[in-house]
């Protein structure tokens, strides 16, 4: 298939899933609005080379993922830079674990707002554009967790409950427009995120880091392999293609099994 002159923004897209996600849009041939925290000489290396690898457009946008008017603004600046918003990635997200009891306030606000309110903000601004064209594909980026729940993340689970539903009313609202909502579920996903907690773990417990790869995936997971971010590319490619133009309002699970049990 082929995104060329489709225009895609990606939050939170500067490492991780968001950027595996970015790459594979690019290797499309979709222009990529860029968002993320990070370094300046990383994040335009990292903008660069996917131009450059791909041979579409690419932008970066600062925009803070908790603050609507950035986010609305960020979505203006795709349509304006890049011609249109077709493809809304909503990646971006923030982690926090404690105890209900001990669960400090302002973190709960912080990861309600990046990891739910953030995606709500940005398919606002930018349903009305792929109403314009016909045409739309909003992706969000829930979890696992957006299934089922696990101690100490209250905050986290709330959020990617909430995702999905407000994936199912998006999909409900957009049916005849030509766009689609949908979620993805990923479980374990080998980040470079994780891969740097894998080997502290490791170092600290003094344990073979295959040892502890291990029961870091059975806890939870069925199928002892990590998801990669290029899997979860590939999903999304596909979620935009003409093939699944029917599909709306679905909680893709890519998860090794872990909420099928």
């Amino acid at each position: 298939m082929s995104l060329k002159g489709k225009v895609a923004i990606v939050t939170g897209s500067t490492s991780g899933i968001g950027l595996g996600i970015a790459r594979a849009l690019a290797g499309e041939g979709a222009s990529i609005m860029l968002n993320g925290f990070g370094e300046a000489v990383e994040i335009e290396a990292i903008r660069r080379d996917l131009a450059e690898a791909h041979g579409v457009q690419v932008r970066y946008s600062d925009a803070n993922m908790m603050d609507p008017a950035q986010i609305a603004a960020m979505v203006g600046l795709a349509r304006e830079t890049l011609g249109s918003v077709d493809i809304l990635v909503n990646n971006a997200g923030i982690q926090h674990t404690a105890e209900i009891e001990n669960f400090a306030p302002e973190r709960w606000d912080a990861v309600i707002a990046i990891n739910l309110s953030a995606a709500f903000h940005a398919m606002q601004a930018a349903i009305p554009l792929m109403k314009q064209t016909g045409w739309g594909r909003i992706i969000n980026i829930a979890s696992a967790h957006g299934k089922v729940a696990s101690a100490q993340k209250a905050a986290y689970v709330a959020a990617k409950h909430g995702l999905v539903g407000l994936t199912k009313v998006a999909a409900i609202e957009l049916a005849n427009t030509g766009a689609t909502c949908n979620a993805i579920c990923p479980g374990w996903v080998l980040t470079p995120l994780v891969q740097k907690q894998i080997l502290a773990r490791s170092d600290r417990e003094g344990r073979p880091e295959a040892e502890v790869r291990h029961d870091l995936l059975a806890e939870k997971q069925p199928m002892l392999d990590f998801t990669t971010p290029e899997q979860i590319g590939a999903l999304s490619v596909f979620l935009c293609s003409d093939s699944a133009k029917t599909i709306t309002g679905a909680a893709l699970s890519i998860d090794g099994g872990w909420t099928a049990q």
